[in-house]
């Protein structure tokens, strides 16, 4: 029993560097805020890590939206084509198919990257009996995009595993206007370009007027939210006068806060050694810290440490736990869906990794360092989140979520709520709100809102 109690009680304590106090989480939003009102700034935005790119969408939708739409939706290793069909308010249809990207391509050229792209909306356009029609599409594209207007976005740097050539400096929109002409097939008017976070945001504005933030937390993390236009000095058009829209929805692109270090009294070994490995070391330090492309990864350097302690197993591990990238983050959620006490799906894991010796000493404890990986994740959000709703100081605010980890992981959601109140001003109330299919029905109702004010 003294070996098994010096384990656990050994564990917790080295794992103290995985929890966030009280006291970082405030200094995290304090350097939140400091960070976006540089992205803002005309000065300081060049060497600004939280970039806050102008998105120019500023009309939410207001359920007068009618007619089809194709949305793109580009974000990581596939890419999805959607047909929707707004009737009304709540009356639509969606239609969707998801396409593979191969690993050929996300590191091949541009033009192979949108030459595929476009073979597969001709294809889906052929399948929905849509090809000879002209119809409006909306571009969710998830990385980040330097916005010079609605249909124009510049692409600042490839991030999850992408590095296709040509394309960092380019703007997209033409990119991909470029592929379709080349097919000379199908008759497409590209309506808007977004990234996913923006497409959460308009997704739950649909039906919740309140949505004025928009947060994805899947493979990678990022959020926008939405701005006065006079707190933007890269806005390129009128501020004032009769008819000007006041605000502009603020694509945040924080999954690169802390490449300066300002999250460096926080990181741990475990998140140096994935950075370092990386396809893009020393940047969207924050984003490694939360998502779904790394979460698995942090975990499982944890456990393959405390195993070399002789802390797990007994001290004998196995080769797949000791290869890189083979503890997926769909463990991390897998293993605290078990009820307390419970170790169904701990052991199911545990024996997919060759650890059939593991004791219920040992799932007890590799639950725990799931927990503290994944609630300093959901923690590390929450700062974010609490730092905007405080910054926009408005009296209610829904947040729009989507990604697969708030989705899947069990606790992430509590969690969330749960930390997000303890630092959000006690006068302001909030809400988190699921985004069904945010990055393309969003990117349809953009498409439809441009149509809208086109008319």
């Amino acid at each position: 029993m003294g070996v098994i109690k010096d384990s656990f009680t050994k564990i917790r304590e080295q794992c103290k560097e995985l929890i966030l106090t009280d006291k970082q989480i405030e200094e995290i939003m304090r350097r939140v805020i400091k960070e976006i009102n540089r992205g803002l700034s005309k000065e300081t935005h060049a060497e600004a890590d939280v970039k806050c790119f102008i998105t120019y969408v500023q009309d939410l939708p207001n359920g007068k939206e009618k007619g089809k739409f194709l949305a793109l939706d580009l974000g990581g290793t596939n890419f999805r084509v959607l047909l929707i069909h707004l009737k009304d308010e709540n009356d639509f249809e969606m239609l969707s198919k998801i396409y593979a990207i191969p690993q050929s391509i996300m590191l091949g050229s541009g033009t192979q990257l949108f030459d595929h792209i476009a073979e597969c909306l001709a294809n889906f356009m052929k399948e929905h009996s849509v090809y000879e029609e002209r119809l409006p599409l909306g571009f969710t594209f998830s990385f980040p995009l330097t916005q010079l207007g609605l249909t124009k976005g510049i692409l600042a740097r490839w991030t999850k595993g992408f590095n296709c050539s040509g394309v960092v400096g380019e703007d997209v929109v033409q990119l991909l206007k470029d592929a379709i002409a080349r097919r000379g097939d199908v008759n497409i008017a590209v309506m808007a370009i977004l990234n996913d976070s923006t497409g959460t945001l308009m997704s739950c504005a649909h039906s919740n007027r309140d949505c004025k933030i928009g947060v994805i937390i899947g493979t990678g993390s990022n959020a926008c939210y939405v701005e006065r236009v006079e707190n933007c000095d890269l806005f390129d058009g009128p501020k004032s006068g009769p008819n000007i829209k006041q605000h502009v929805m603020i694509n945040t692109e924080w999954g690169a806060f802390g490449d300066d270090g300002a999250l460096d009294f926080v990181r741990t070994e475990y998140d140096r050694e994935i950075d370092q490995h990386s396809i893009n070391p020393g940047r969207q330090l924050q984003e490694k810290m939360i998502s779904g492309m790394y979460m698995g990864e942090l975990a499982r350097l944890a456990i393959v440490r405390f195993t070399k302690a002789g802390l797990l197993f007994g001290g004998v591990g196995s080769d797949i736990l000791f290869k890189r990238g083979q503890f997926f983050t769909k463990y991390v959620s897998e293993i605290e869906s078990d009820k307390p006490g419970t170790y169904y799906n701990c052991r199911e894991v545990l024996e997919e990794l060759g650890l059939e010796h593991a004791t219920d000493e040992d799932c007890a404890n590799v639950r725990y360092i799931c927990e503290c990986v994944s609630s300093r994740a959901a923690h590390l959000v929450s700062a974010g989140i609490a730092a905007l709703i405080n910054k926009m100081d408005e009296p209610s605010v829904t947040v729009g979520v989507d990604g697969s980890v708030y989705r899947f992981h069990p606790k992430f959601h509590d969690l969330m709520v749960q930390k997000i109140r303890q630092f959000v001003k006690s006068h302001i109330s909030f809400d988190l709100m699921l985004s069904e299919d945010g990055s393309g029905r969003g990117a349809a109702l953009v498409a439809a809102v441009a149509c809208r004010e086109a008319q």
